[in-house]
């Protein structure tokens, strides 16, 4: 006897096609990326010879590397389903702490206090830690929201940045510093070789520890975590400590990369880095994305920002491309999320 018309139209009785359907809603934020980073990739390398060279994958890597580092910070803040907009400043200011500490040249008029090159690293990282462990306070003990919190954390470093540099420039770093951000292992700079570690570090904190199975449930379903005994409010104090720690690494890196510490050095990498997390594919929703999605967001973007420069691109066209990848990697992630809503409430 033949079975229904259905089962022999489709071996799993027809269920193969929404099955698909289903998935390929699920994974559309990761797909998504994927995809635009291919079609720049194909773009610019047919329109530009000169883009696709190991030199210039080398640039690439280069530029992307700071940004790399506060990025690595940020997504663990963004699956947490909170936000931080301190980083940039607070790098920067963290940045200027380690010069301040530092010996610089007579000529230059900033008023430090000179210490050996490890006590003014230390320095700086505590200073991170500061800023990092106000944010906590405010959003875990007093309630204050995170956009709120960090904004005003915003403010207030970029205060610390005009009170130390006042508007002098300095120069000189620790040695250690001005290795790690300005030197190289043969072809390799080492700022590209401190990215990939902080990148790969924060990766296997998410995927194989418990504290990063905690991130992934806090943002997934607050409630449900605490229901579960986790200390939400514990877990969320530590993305922000890991975030302006991230972003103190980067901005002490920074300055030894750009050969200066100034005040509003670091203004585009708030945009830059929150770019890079979001349209990698991490969630502003929270629990969804990881470091994976973010490498993936920093390659679009160094693809795109180093591409544009290859063509000559006018620089205001430049500032409003990046603006429209950005909002449709938002509308890609807000509408993945309707879909998993739909989804999860189908199911």
């Amino acid at each position: 006897m033949l079975q229904n018309t259905q089962d022999l139209v489709h071996p799993d009785g027809g269920r193969g096609v929404p099955a698909f359907r289903s998935w390929l809603q699920d994974q559309l934020r990761n797909i998504a990326p994927f995809i635009t980073l291919l079609s720049l990739v194909i773009f610019f390398g047919v329109t530009s010879p000169s883009f696709v060279t190991w030199g210039n994958l080398g640039n690439i890597l280069t530029q992307v590397s700071v940004t790399a580092i506060m990025a690595t910070g940020l997504t663990f803040v963004l699956l947490t389903a909170e936000i931080d907009l301190s980083f940039a400043n607070v790098a920067n200011a963290v940045g200027i702490v380690v010069a301040y500490f530092t010996v610089q040249d007579a000529s230059v008029n900033i008023a430090n206090i000179p210490l050996p090159g490890g006590a003014a690293i230390l320095i700086a990282i505590l200073s991170a830690l500061v800023f990092g462990a106000i944010n906590s306070f405010g959003i875990t003990r007093i309630g204050i929201p995170s956009f709120i919190m960090t904004l005003a954390m915003l403010e207030i470093s970029a205060g610390v940045c005009a009170i130390l540099v006042r508007g002098q420039i300095a120069y000189r770093v620790p040695v250690l510093i001005e290795t790690l951000g300005a030197k190289s292992v043969g072809p390799i700079p080492w700022l590209v070789i401190v990215a990939a570690i902080v990148l790969a570090i924060g990766h296997f904190v998410l995927t194989y520890t418990r504290f990063g199975r905690y991130v992934y449930m806090v943002g997934g379903n607050r409630e449900a975590a605490e229901y579960a005994g986790i200390n939400v409010r514990w877990i969320i104090a530590a993305v922000m400590i890991i975030s302006s720690v991230c972003a103190g690494l980067a901005g002490m890196l920074g300055v030894a990369h750009f050969g200066s510490a100034q005040q509003d050095e670091f203004v585009d990498y708030l945009i830059d880095a929150i770019a890079a997390v979001v349209v990698g594919g991490t969630s502003l929703f929270g629990g969804q994305g990881g470091i994976g999605n973010t490498i993936v967001g920093l390659f679009v973007l160094g693809v795109l920002n180093n591409g544009l420069d290859h063509i000559n691109i006018d620089s205001f066209v430049k500032i409003l491309i990046r603006g429209v990848i950005l909002l449709a990697a938002l509308i890609i992630n807000v509408y993945a999320q309707r879909l998993r809503t739909r989804g999860q409430a189908a199911a």
